[in-house]
């Protein structure tokens, strides 16, 4: 990368990093929140509601954010286009999911989620006027203005959640939450100074529509990952399955969500614009895969060595710390594909990323056909395995399009990265052994084991990306 647009990536890294850190941090405690007030079954509800809204989501974009920041036209003529679009989109699927809500849950053997998903589509037109504010800020890498409609939004979501748990209102609390995270995105990002007006531009929307002709149906298949398995639990095995699934998920998808979505968000702009100049785009990819890589692995680290210390939101969460490890394998190599599937779309290459996306959910669906009813434990083994059998194909399409890491490069990542770990869980696990923590299961032993793991990767991670720590360093600056 050149030296300004590499600077830029840094800072638009770092304060999405501050965004995401808020934003996610407001979700983490909501989880743990419902995780201690909730039964099983009601987290179930909870979750199946939030999956059908998630996809939702999906399908008013269809990816068509994404060509804010590759359009050659006017952005913000090209935004308020896709305003327009996606808000329209938007105000259907709620009117639909409020019509048939009953139908579907009791087809996915949660119909007590019913109720929920009507409320929960109220949101949907107004997600869909963030994501559009969002995708113009990311085409300039501006996303220090993300801070008060991503974050903002997401506290004062949170907030209304934790206080209708505490107060009694049930699985409701985190749909009013999400409501209101959803209301308030827009008018926040309008304050600071992302307002997008809504607009028509013919051409402009016959740009949008040929690119989510071939993104937007790789978008649904993404969406449709990321939830088949909550709708195969939720029918196959019912509510308590799915509220225990549901929670080693969300603890799994944290990684994810604060560390592969802040860089792939970077990625995609600062990919697309080098292809634009026909700058090579290798050093780039190989160095956001480096940084996936470091920064994730330590964070799954911490949760798969304390997945067993997850009854300290209740003993009857138990069962979901051996999902928990198999998913935190399954979270990694979902975060290295989001880096990768960056690169193949920046290439103009969309109809390779959505042939990736289609071999993922064919074989997670052929996995699920024959192991869900074996239990969640089954679910989360072919959860992992289908990631990483999606990995090596990804790197051969990357590779095909002359941009993927170098294998010997890949390579010596994985060992440092893998190295890090070994340095950390070792003195954490004979410590803990040792009873120097406190008692087993003990709020006192997480802390200490998590505090020794984090410190231990992050000395042995400062040693071994000693160069590439330095080069980021001068970048930032």
């Amino acid at each position: 990368m050149t030296s300004g647009l590499g600077t830029r990536a840094v800072r638009g890294s770092l304060w999405l990093g501050a965004v995401n850190l808020v934003s996610k941090s407001s979700q983490m405690l909501v989880t743990l929140v419902l995780a201690a007030l909730l039964t099983e079954g009601q987290l179930g509800v909870v979750a199946l509601a939030v999956s059908l809204i998630n996809l939702g989501q999906v399908v008013q974009s269809v990816g068509v954010y994404d060509v804010i920041g590759r359009t050659g036209r006017d952005p913000r003529r090209m935004a308020g286009t896709v305003l327009t679009m996606s808000v329209g989109v938007g105000l259907l699927l709620a009117v639909v999911l409020v019509v048939a809500a009953e139908p579907i849950t009791a087809l996915l053997g949660v119909p007590d989620a019913a109720g929920l998903v009507r409320l929960a589509a109220l949101g949907l037109p107004f997600a869909a006027a963030g994501g559009v504010q969002m995708g113009l800020m990311h085409r300039e890498l501006d996303f220090r203005r993300r801070l008060l409609p991503d974050g903002g939004s997401a506290i004062l979501g949170a907030a209304v959640t934790v206080v209708l748990a505490f107060t009694g209102t049930g699985p409701a609390s985190l749909v009013i939450g999400l409501v209101s995270t959803a209301v308030a995105q827009p008018l926040l990002g309008a304050l600071a100074g992302g307002g997008v007006r809504p607009r028509w531009d013919t051409a402009a929307a016959g740009e949008a529509l040929r690119w989510s002709a071939v993104v937007g149906p790789a978008a649904v298949v993404g969406a449709l990952l990321v939830n088949l398995d909550y709708f195969t639990i939720g029918h196959l095995l019912g509510p308590d399955a799915l509220g225990l699934y549901s929670l080693a998920y969300r603890l799994a998808w944290v990684p994810y969500i604060m560390v592969a979505v802040v860089l792939g968000a970077v990625a995609f702009p600062v990919f697309t614009r080098l292809s634009r100049e026909g700058s090579p785009l290798t050093e780039a990819v190989t160095r956001f895969t480096r940084a996936v890589l470091v920064l994730t692995g330590g964070l799954y680290l911490a949760l798969a060595v304390l997945a067993d210390h997850v009854v300290l939101l209740g003993t009857r969460w138990a069962d979901a710390a051996g999902p928990l490890m198999l998913l935190t394998g399954y979270g990694l190599g979902i975060c290295l594909l989001q880096i990768w599937y960056q690169a193949v779309k920046a290439t103009g290459h969309a109809r390779r990323y959505l042939a990736l996306e289609s071999v993922h959910l064919l074989i997670l669906a052929a996995g699920l056909v024959f192991s869900a009813r074996l239990g969640i434990g089954a679910v989360a083994a072919v959860q992992f395995a289908a990631a990483w059998l999606v990995v090596p194909v990804a790197w051969r399409v990357l590779a095909g399009l002359g941009v993927a890491p170098p294998p010997a490069e890949l390579a010596g990542i994985s060992r440092r990265v893998l190295g890090a770990c070994v340095a950390a869980a070792v003195p954490a696990v004979l410590l803990d052994h040792a009873g120097l923590f406190g008692a087993a299961g003990s709020l006192a032993s997480v802390l200490g084991e998590g505090a020794v793991l984090v410190i231990g990767y992050a000395v042995a991670t400062l040693v071994l990306q000693r160069g590439e720590l330095a080069s980021l360093r001068g970048e930032a600056r």
